[in-house]
């Protein structure tokens, strides 16, 4: 039996059960929640949800937008739809492979069926860095080698034009995601995540449109932590659900 905690994201607006060990949902959920652009009416999709934290979150601050959960863990998808009845979500919970074309359209995930895709990929691929031995982990947090280009593709191809793709990543791969997204997005916002002003980015957010054709812009940083270890007011805001990123 897999043990299960209960915890509150957004200052108690979000319950989320998840397991106790293993890839669990912390900052970069609520980064990714508080970048994403959802608009009343729009098809969300949450790419690698395990239990549905970043859905949720961006959610809580859009109730009137479809949110479709997308994990291959079908425990974690359990427990997503269990999180999405909590929390009072309206949510599909669809159990596929991203990187397998004929696994996601085998589960109703269909090509150009969403206003906006979030995701936060796995971080490593096989052969880059030892990978945890709790199978958790593992899966949240490494890909096939190549997996990242083809996750990117994927998500892209849930777009319709126009849509919206939001990624947060470590930042030691940002000119690997900026030169797969660029292959289909445009108009994208960058914007690097610094542990403390003086310390190098750790992860990057990224949002892009399909098929847009206007350039870049890279955005002040987000810093997490002031020079007392605590959160910044900004990061405090983020972690309360007051305050968007991009």
């Amino acid at each position: 039996m897999i043990e299960i905690t209960q915890d509150l994201l957004l200052g108690g607006r979000v319950h989320l059960a998840q397991p106790a060990k293993g890839h669990r949902a912390g900052t970069d959920a609520v980064l990714l929640a508080a970048a994403a652009p959802v608009r009343a009416g729009d098809v969300a999709v949450d790419v690698g949800a395990a239990t549905g934290a970043v859905g949720l979150m961006a959610a809580a601050r859009e109730k009137d937008a479809c949110f479709v959960f997308v994990e291959q863990d079908p425990d974690l998808a359990d427990l997503c739809r269990q999180n999405c009845r909590d929390n009072g979500i309206h949510g599909e919970v669809i159990v596929a492979d991203v990187l397998d074309r004929g696994s996601r359209q085998a589960a109703g995930l269909m090509p150009e069926s969403a206003d906006l895709v979030l995701t936060n990929p796995p971080f490593l691929e096989e052969g880059q860095a030892r990978i945890s031995p709790d199978r958790g982990r593992a899966v949240a947090h490494a890909l096939p080698a190549g997996g990242l280009d083809a996750w990117l593709k994927a998500c892209a191809g849930l777009l319709k034009p126009k849509g919206r793709l939001v990624l947060i990543h470590r930042a030691d791969r940002t000119a690997e995601c900026l030169d797969i997204s660029g292959k289909w997005l445009g108009g994208m916002e960058l914007r690097f995540v610094h542990p403390s002003a003086d310390k190098p980015a750790i992860r990057f957010l990224l949002r892009g449109v399909k098929g847009s054709r206007a350039p870049m812009s890279i955005l002040p940083p987000l810093i997490l932590n002031g020079p007392d270890g605590r959160f910044t007011p900004e990061a405090e805001a983020l972690h309360r659900g007051e305050a968007v990123v991009l």
